[in-house]
């Protein structure tokens, strides 16, 4: 036997160890050397804002020693020449970089003459100059110069005495800087003339005033100065001599730069010290502390002397070895642990295939004494085989048998039969056993589907999932499913059936319940639309064959909202279930009754010979259906409004039944609800007149159709119009004119009343207050409300949009609100109504007396106004009780502190009514009908009213 060599090559597990180490090595020397650089650039971050600290603390203090300068002019005066050198030759010893001290006095042209003779004695030749063109030259006559009067050291600037320092405009501009903020300035970064070495500075400029001058504002300040004393600093000097003070020269790591500006402008640059580093080849974008040598920058930005300035920190290389000792050491050590783990690993590998190998070996010995029993085996299965050939007819018949197998003789009586079909069907075996199937079952020799099952088997043919039902012992039906095939002997002769049966009750219970489901509504149990269809069409048939008629209701609840509003979905579902109990016990048991959608149902009545076809039906189902129903501990009385289409229709037109029931209920509840109506074609044709008027509506407010007109209503003790009311109007391309009772209630039904009543209430809002600044009077302007409106819930905030938008006085604006309108909810209509009146609107209940008329809301709702409805108006004189009715009216308002607005006012007779029973306000046709806008100004120009004396015969318009 040959033995395999084992070859050497490092393992899945050595290769995951050294894996694994390396990445942990990797991940502590990442975080080593992170701790290193974050630590690097701590200390580069103090030391850079050491610096920068000190050169902003050395500015000031430079500030300072010429703020002391200046000091000497504000406690002497005047100062002498000689007071002067002796002031500041030790300030110039003590600070080197202060190249010189200057005072400028400023001269106007009258003092110059004598300013010139006081030099010429002490220097004689001397003459005023100034620089131009880099030459002193001779100062042009200016009506003030600006004059170097006092300059330290004089010895080496003999040049600068007396020059005319007006046109250098540095220093113009720091002086005027310094008198704005009444702080030393200094000037922009130049080069000294007197430097030898050419080295940059600049001169700090500090204003001199008259002494005891007061100088708290700007004017004061320019009206007190004489000029101003400077300092000409040498920049560079300057730096040097704060970072030598500070002790902060000798850090070779950082490359610090110093610019005269906000930005790190290289003309502006006044000191480097340090050896900028060479850019860095590009390279891969790796974090910080990953990268091989620190990089990092800081820059501060300070104010100092009335400039900005900027000092840059650059960090220079350093010896890598110095900052990463720890993370080199993690790293190394690391990877020598590393190492060490994974030879270890190694070692336990290959030992373990050496073992391998050995089981190898005693695996293939072990191969070949089963292929000698493998040659036993098959000598075996060809024995088994034969036994299998003769069980193959009897697998024939398993693969055919569910629950039971049966045999049946040349004569198809039954011979045999297992004893799963007696477990399964509850059905005793002798009741079978020497009779046919049919002997079983009589109803296969009287139905088609049992004759052509006996041809199948007289035919000596086979025959698979029949189906039959039988009762069982208990008297239940059951189903069964059966396959059988023919048996015949050697000769070919017909012996019998034999095959295979089932129970398959369940299977058919669960496909009726499907069948059920699928035709029938699963909250009310009733017939939903499909089968609807289905019956409705079998009567129609039906009614044709037998020319009998029949009616087609359509049901639907009042009110049903209500219902789900108020007591919830699961009342409502039960009030569906109960509606739909009462109309199937108020119909015959040959009527349909289905339930369409929501609260709709369907009936289908057809006319029996004992029995025709009334209204008595209708009516009755009507009373059933109003019945008391008692839901969550409630009693409700729910109605129906019902709409009947009779079938065949009179004109023999085509019909849709359904349809026109539903046309038909629907004029049921226009009427009132609680009704029901028979389908006219002039039914059809206000339908499609409600359609077309929808489908308009839906587009009037976007195309600008409606208008408002305006009824003026007026005061009838003056005579005076104080108020309009605001009626909207629809003016259609093709319609013409809509009256409101055409559309209003459409527009309610629809929810379009909402943007169309904010529409109205806003371009009423926005002519009143056009009125009002044309010098038109406070006019009070008077808006409806609609029922949709008044339950939204941004209604009070909308309002008060309105009146911020149109700027218009809240006063001046009524609500009008019918009673019926907050009668479902007492408590949230309080609440809205109290809201509406705190944005300080007046309020008025519209139509009074014709809705519910309760007093006792009068006293709990905020309202300013009753308007007594034009059903009592039009015959207060000729009715005792409409009068009566008015009087009560007027009375009980005024009882309770509210205005009084009569409608319809038409005839003389109604306003003197009015008049002599105190009625506050009236309008109608008496005096005008609603105007457009045009037409109502125009009104109140001419100042139209009612004449206030009632006597006169002919109280018309008369003119103011």
């Amino acid at each position: 036997m040959s033995r395999r060599r084992l070859t050497p090559s490092i393992s899945a597990a050595a290769a995951l160890t050294l894996a694994a180490g390396l990445g942990v090595t990797a991940l502590l020397f990442s975080a080593v050397s992170r701790l290193e650089y974050d630590k690097m650039a701590l200390s580069f971050q103090q030391r850079a804002g050491l610096r920068a600290t000190a050169l902003h603390k050395g500015l000031d203090d430079a500030v300072e020693v010429l703020t002391v300068t200046r000091q000497l002019f504000a406690t002497i005066e005047p100062v002498t020449r000689e007071q002067f050198r002796v002031f500041t030759a030790p300030l110039l010893a003590r600070y080197p970089f202060i190249q010189a001290f200057n005072f400028h006095r400023i001269l106007t042209h009258a003092q110059r003459p004598a300013f010139e003779a006081e030099l010429r004695r002490q220097f004689p030749g001397y003459a005023m100059m100034e620089m131009r063109a880099g030459k002193l030259v001779p100062v042009q006559q200016r009506p003030t110069y600006l004059v170097v009067d006092y300059l330290e050291p004089l010895r080496g600037n003999e040049a600068a005495l007396g020059m005319d320092v007006t046109p250098n405009r540095f220093s113009l501009a720091a002086l005027e800087q310094a008198l704005l903020s009444g702080k030393s300035t200094a000037t922009a970064l130049l080069t000294l003339a007197q430097e030898t070495t050419r080295q940059r500075g600049f001169v700090i400029v500090a204003p001199v005033y008259r002494l005891g001058a007061p100088t708290a504002s700007v004017a004061q300040r320019r009206a007190a100065l004489v000029g101003d004393t400077a300092a000409v600093v040498r920049a560079t000097e300057l730096v040097h001599k704060i970072m030598d003070g500070a002790g902060l020269l000798g850090d070779g790591q950082i490359e610090l730069s110093v610019y005269a500006s906000a930005t790190a402008d290289p003309q502006q640059l006044i000191y480097r010290s340090g050896q900028a580093r060479a850019a860095a080849a590009p390279g891969l974008a790796l974090p910080r502390w990953l990268m091989f040598d620190y990089r990092d920058t800081r820059e501060q930005r300070f104010t100092a002397a009335g400039r900005p300035w900027l000092v840059r920190a650059v960090a220079l290389p350093r010896p890598f070895l110095d900052d990463h000792a720890g993370s080199l050491s993690t790293l190394l050590g690391g990877i020598l642990f590393t190492l060490l783990t994974t030879a270890f690993v190694q070692t336990l590998a290959q030992r373990s295939r050496r073992v391998q190998r050995l089981v190898d070996e005693r695996t293939a010995d072990l191969k070949l004494s089963n292929e000698r029993l493998s040659a036993d085996v098959r000598a075996r299965q060809r024995t088994e085989r034969a036994l299998q050939e003769s069980e193959k007819r009897f697998r024939r018949l398993l693969a055919l048998s569910s629950d039971w197998y049966w045999e049946q003789d040349a004569q198809y009586r039954f011979t045999n039969i297992t004893s799963g079909f007696s477990d399964n069907s509850q059905m005793p075996m002798e009741r079978f056993i020497g009779l046919t199937r049919w002997d079983n079952n009589r109803e296969m020799r009287e139905s088609d589907w049992g004759r052509a099952h006996i041809a199948t088997v007289q035919a000596h043919l086979p025959f698979a999932d029949l189906e039959y039902a039988m009762q069982d012992r208990h008297g239940e039906l059951r189903w069964f499913n059966i396959n059988g095939e023919p048996l015949f002997d050697e000769k070919g002769d017909f012996k019998g059936y034999r095959g295979t049966g089932s129970e398959i009750t369940e299977r058919k219970l669960s496909e009726q319940r499907i069948h059920h489901i699928a035709h029938h509504d699963v909250l009310t149990g009733l017939p939903n639309r499909a089968l609807l269809r289905e019956r409705l069409s079998q009567a129609t048939d039906y009614a044709d064959q037998g020319g009998a008629p029949l009616w087609v209701l359509l049901i639907d609840l009042d009110r049903f909202k209500f219902v789900n509003d108020s007591l919830g979905h699961k009342a409502g579902d039960a009030l569906l279930k109960t509606v739909a109990e009462r109309l199937q016990s108020g119909l015959r048991e040959s009527d349909t009754v289905a339930r369409l959608s929501g609260d709709e149902f369907v009936a289908i009545l057809s006319q029996r010979p004992d029995e025709a076809l009334s209204t008595d039906i209708v009516q009755r189902l009507m009373d059933k259906v109003a019945q008391p129903v008692t839901l969550e501990g409630k009693e409700l009385f729910v109605t129906c409004s019902i709409g009947v289409a009779v079938y065949p229709a009179p004109d023999g037109a085509q019909q849709n039944l359904i349809e026109q029931a539903d046309i038909a209920m629907y004029s049921a509840k226009k009427l009132g609800r609680n009704a029901f109506q028979f389908y006219a074609p002039a039914m059809n044709e206000a339908a499609q007149e409600r359609m077309r008027i929808e489908s308009a509506l839906r587009n009037a407010l976007e195309r600008e159709e409606f208008v408002l007109h305006y009824q003026p209503q007026l005061d009838l003790k003056s005579g005076q119009i104080v108020g309009m009311e605001a009626l909207l109007r629809w003016q259609h391309p093709e319609l013409g004119t809509v009256a409101p009772s055409r559309f209003i209630a459409l527009a309610e039904e629809t929810g379009l009343i909402v943007p169309i009543g904010a529409w109205a209430m806003r371009t009423a809002c926005a002519q009143n207050r056009a009125w009002q600044d044309a010098g038109l009077g406070p006019l009070r302007i008077a808006v409806n409300l609609s029922a949709r409106q008044f339950g939204e819930a941004d209604l009070v905030s909308a309002i008060a949009a309105v009146l911020a938008d149109t700027g218009l006085a809240p006063s001046c604006l009524e609500l009008e609100l019918t009673e019926s309108l907050f009668m479902n909810d007492i408590n949230l209509a309080v609440s809205q109504l109290h809201a509406m009146k705190a944005l300080g609107v007046q309020l008025s209940i519209d139509d009074f007396g014709t809705g519910y008329s309760s007093f006792s809301y009068l006293r709990r709702f905020p309202i300013d106004v009753l308007k007594i409805d034009r059903t009592f108006v039009n015959d207060i004189a000729n009715d005792a009780d409409d009068a009566a009715i008015v009087a009560s009216i007027i009375t009980l308002a005024h009882n309770l502190k509210l205005r009084v607005i009569a409608e319809g006012v038409e005839t003389e007779a109604q306003l003197d009514y009015l008049r002599r029973h105190g009625c506050d306000e009236m309008q109608g046709y008496y005096f005008s009908r609603p105007l457009p806008p045009d037409q109502f100004e125009q009104m109140l120009r001419q100042g139209l009213r009612l004449a206030p004396a009632p006597a006169l015969p002919q109280p018309r318009l008369v003119t103011r």
